[in-house]
């Protein structure tokens, strides 16, 4: 037998057809791993040609390190590099599905992440969820309903009402190697041919992961040196001190550096440094607060790692250093050595223009297989239409360094679905764009928000709008609803498991509700009454099959605190224990319940603002939230199993011409419809407005009686556009964050936003297709307004959609957003910021944690004190070497005050009552002059 390495390689570079098809025998009957591996590796180029010349595009780099662009291709496309295939024999490979994925369920929401390990998958647990190892490659599987939480926040059921979202990423750190970067991709095709060929398939590069991909991890993730190879995993009692970078401002990327060095951080970010004994929060004067938060929680969390009482934490502000307890200090310093403390201004990103985020030359290339070679053609340059794609073919929508998105057609081949990736890879290659230029595989039908918006028009079929959003103008038609018959449930399994129904929701329920850190039985009358700014705790009870059966649902109030929701989420465990640790629990976000759960209130599910003052953040002396005698609610929903009613504000602003809203009053219970709203919604909202003590009146809108207005303070303008059938294409709203702090503009675009998005110390926009918002946070720069008033224009001149140029453009500030505006984020609470979590209230809660904790921080905090430096940065000679604002003259005003002191032998009164030459006389002594 001839030697396997070099007939085997000859037969790859020469690309003879006979040999090829040999190569294909030996894998069809010998089920050797290896053979494939060695073939794929084997081959170093594979062919592409763009119009009518073909072209050698290299499949793989020399480094073994996936941090330089490699194009990894399936085996069939290995065989045939040139020519043409083997007429009479298939290269269809074995339908073997992984052991990795018979746990995968194929109808249910689900988020699974699998690593590479010896070149095999393995299944990641889930308290891993979020640490990627930068030696390493990773596969994830994310199946979530539209509009609901996914990744780490998904709600475990069985069974989808609605269609899924499916999207499968493969995520390659820095140093994997070409072989781990290699069996990812390929077992990401292979998921996605068990999943039967439907999922979005996503590159993730270390370091540029797509707002997709982060979507997924709300605490962020975490990038830690080493991989399996290295073996990282073996489990030694040696510590190491360890520094870790965190950047983001919604999502954070937590990164393990590679030492501990002043060298490696600056002032735009926090670190959080780990010495075991003490654990430091250093926040450089720059960094914003949410990274401020990530910070500090990280910290908590590597305490938690070491054994709760044996760390102490430490948050200190850049240039406080000197002012930390000696212990503290001495142990700072012993990694981080004042004297060494070189830093730089902030760290420098690649920044994208405002108008960068869409491209005027967006291009689309029709791709077919002739003779075994890739041929690609451009079809034309944007505008792009629906139109412009065809079911037979693939397509790639060329983004430029936004990204790369191959479409593939209904009816293209089961090998030109596999070999999407491959050729995306290639094509961007060729393009020389960046190496981790994100490559999107989408299949017909299954196209993402993210895809959508590069079309100038979109029909999306049985498009359906849930209680969150509500459109102003996207006019998207209404939910058509069936009967529900919950008597065919126990009968008919997979029904139940559609409808994610247990029963109809008429079994016994306790309903509890956190009060001084207790559960407070709520009574029956008051059930189905919940507030905003409380969480509650519901033991369900039903029977099947003779059997009670027990569904524990803590539900978390948008404006509750972080304790409460601490507290509920114990109590449902301590719940679940005392009925043997057999009921279901599921955890719920305000505005996120499903039907099972409105179904238990029988449609009369109401949500109120407000709520008591009994958690740990309250202030003393603080009083409970009182309902009132007059109040309005927002009622959506036109059955018992999916209506549920908001409290919004007492304004004419609340209206939504699509919606029925009550308004209780004293002397009168008015029920006021919309023209868009149903005869079945204004039903379940009289089941509702049963409740109020005084007489019901019905009116329809513009029948409005003067006194209607009156109990709203007045008319005013409020959101009227229709939410019809008749419009078939879809405008989706859009929103971009947009910050300077790192001197240049730099965008990023929001995928499935909500209220919480919004980034006071940044400029949003909010593209509403009819109108653009600019969005003002409270603490945003007058720098950053007018960089984005400036690039709107741009932004709109080079959208792929092809944009009317004198669309509206409004800007509006925090605080102060019209119904226009909150009507596309949802439920909208106009007191979140005053409510919302910040550094300070987190430094509170720590405190109470950790009685030990030091803070140390300037009296006005980081952007109001006067830096100060250690003396031996002051006792720089040459003006230019030294920081910015320190004056030359006056160095030891920039001194800080412990360090004054030990240098002077006096405090700062007693200095400046000197006179002048013995003041420099004195600096001249301690090399300050």
């Amino acid at each position: 037998m001839m030697n396997a390495g070099l007939s085997l390689g000859t037969v790859l570079k020469a690309g003879s057809t006979t040999l090829g098809c040999l190569v294909v025998m030996l894998l069809h009957f010998f089920p050797i791993g290896n053979i494939k591996a060695l073939i794929w590796m084997k081959l170093n180029w594979c062919p592409i040609r763009f119009r009518d010349t073909a072209i050698a595009v290299p499949c793989s780099a020399s480094s073994s390190r996936i941090g330089h662009q490699f194009n990894f291709i399936q085996i069939n496309a290995l065989i045939f590099p040139i020519g043409k295939k083997c007429s009479n024999m298939t290269t269809k490979q074995p339908n073997v599905v992984d052991p990795a994925f018979n746990t995968v369920p194929k109808d249910s929401p689900a988020f699974i992440i699998w690593r590479v390990e010896d070149l095999k998958l393995v299944l990641l647990p889930k308290e891993s969820y979020g640490k990627f190892h930068a030696g390493d490659s990773y596969l994830i599987y994310s199946a979530f309903e539209s509009g609901q939480p996914c990744g780490t926040l998904l709600q475990q059921i069985k069974g989808s009402s609605n269609k899924l979202e499916r999207y499968i990423h493969f995520w390659l750190g820095t140093e994997t190697t070409q072989d781990e970067a290699g069996v990812v991709a390929i077992k990401a095709v292979e998921l996605d041919d068990f999943l039967g060929g439907s999922p979005v398939q996503q590159r993730e590069v270390e370091g540029s992961e797509s707002a997709r991909f982060m979507t997924y991890f709300k605490d962020g993730i975490r990038i830690l040196p080493g991989g399996a190879a290295s073996g990282f995993k073996h489990v030694t009692d040696e510590f190491h001190p360890a520094l870790y970078s965190v950047k983001g401002k919604r999502n954070p990327v937590v990164r393990q550096l590679a030492e501990v060095s002043w060298s490696l951080m600056n002032e735009g970010d926090v670190f959080v440094l780990d010495c075991k004994k003490y654990i430091f929060v250093w926040v450089g004067r720059s960094a914003n607060s949410r990274e401020k938060m990530h910070a500090a929680k990280l910290a908590q969390t590597l305490k938690g790692d070491h054994g709760e009482s044996y760390s102490t934490l430490v948050i200190v502000e850049d240039g406080q250093e000197l002012g930390l307890p000696d212990a503290e200090r001495g142990a700072f310093e012993g990694l981080l050595a004042i004297q060494h403390k070189k830093l730089k201004a902030i760290e420098a990103e690649n920044d994208e223009s405002f108008e960068s985020k869409t491209t005027a030359e967006i291009k689309l290339y029709r791709c077919t297989d002739e003779d075994g070679t890739l041929k690609v053609t451009e079809v034309k340059k944007g505008p792009l239409f629906q139109a412009d794609l065809s079911s037979n073919d693939s397509f790639i929508v060329d983004n430029g360094a936004n990204g790369i998105f191959v479409w593939v057609g209904k009816k293209a081949t089961p090998q030109e679905r596999a070999e999407a990736m491959r050729n995306g890879q290639s094509f961007a290659k060729k393009k020389e764009y960046p190496p981790n230029t994100n490559v999107t595989r989408i299949l017909d039908g299954g196209e993402p928000a993210e895809f959508r918006s590069l079309f100038r028009d979109w029909k999306v079929l049985n498009q359906t709008v849930g209680f969150g959003r509500q459109a102003s103008v996207g006019k998207i038609a209404k939910v058509v609803q069936t009967k529900f018959d919950a008597s065919t449930l126990h009968e008919n399994p997979k029904a139940a498991a559609k409808a994610g129904m247990v029963d109809d929701g008429s079994g016994k329920k306790e309903v509890y509700r956190i009060i001084n850190k207790e559960l407070s039985p709520v009574p029956h009358a008051e059930h189905g009454k919940f507030y905003a700014g409380d969480c509650y705790v519901i033991n369900y009870a039903y029977t099947a099959g003779g059997t009670e059966k027990n569904i524990i649902y803590y539900w978390l109030g948008s404006t509750s605190g972080q304790d409460e929701k601490g507290i509920a989420a114990v109590m449902a465990v301590d719940l679940d224990k005392k009925l043997g640790g057999r009921a279901v629990q599921i955890r719920l976000i305000q505005g996120k319940e499903p039907e099972h759960f409105l179904a238990m209130f029988g449609g009369k599910l109401v949500i109120y603002s407000g709520g008591r003052a009994s958690g740990f953040e309250s202030q003393e002396g603080e009083k409970d939230e009182v309902l009132g005698d007059t109040y309005m609610l927002q009622v959506r929903g036109n059955a018992a199993h999916n209506t549920k009613a908001v409290q919004v504000p007492l304004k004419a602003s609340s209206l939504n011409s699509n919606d029925v809203f009550i308004l209780m009053s004293p002397k009168v219970v008015y029920i006021w419809c919309g023209k868009g709203s149903t005869g079945d919604e204004r039903e379940m909202a009289k089941k509702i407005a049963a409740d109020g003590k005084a007489d019901t009146q019905i009116m329809a809108e513009g029948k409005e009686k003067a006194e209607f207005w009156e109990v709203l303070g007045g008319k005013g303008p409020y959101i009227t556009d229709m939410r019809t059938a008749e419009e078939i294409h879809e405008h989706e709203p859009r929103l971009f964050q947009c910050s300077n702090a790192t001197g240049n503009m730099k965008v990023e675009e929001i995928l499935d936003f909500n209220q919480t998005d919004l980034v006071e110390e940044d400029v949003m926009v909010l593209d509403a297709w009819h109108s653009v918002f600019i969005w003002v946070g409270v603490n945003s720069n007058k720098q950053e307004v007018a960089l984005v008033e400036k690039g709107i224009v741009q932004y709109l001149r080079s959208d792929p959609k092809g944009r009317d140029l004198d669309t509206p453009i409004l800007k509006i500030h925090q605080g102060c957003e019209p119904p226009t505006f909150t009507g596309f984020f949802g439920a909208w609470d106009p007191n979140s910021w005053e409510n919302r979590m910040d550094f300070e209230k987190l430094k509170e809660h720590l405190k109470k944690d950790n009685p030990n904790m030091t803070i140390t921080l300037s009296v006005n905090g980081s952007s109001g004190e006067k830096n100060r430096y250690p003396l031996v940065v002051l006792q720089e000679k040459n003006p230019e070497k030294l920081p910015a604002d320190v004056d030359p003259v006056q160095k030891e005003l920039s001194l800080h005050d412990a360090e004054f002191t030990r240098a002077f032998k006096m405090e700062r009164a007693a200095f400046e009552a000197l006179p002048a030459w013995k003041r420099n006389q004195l600096k001249k002594d301690v090399g300050l002059f």
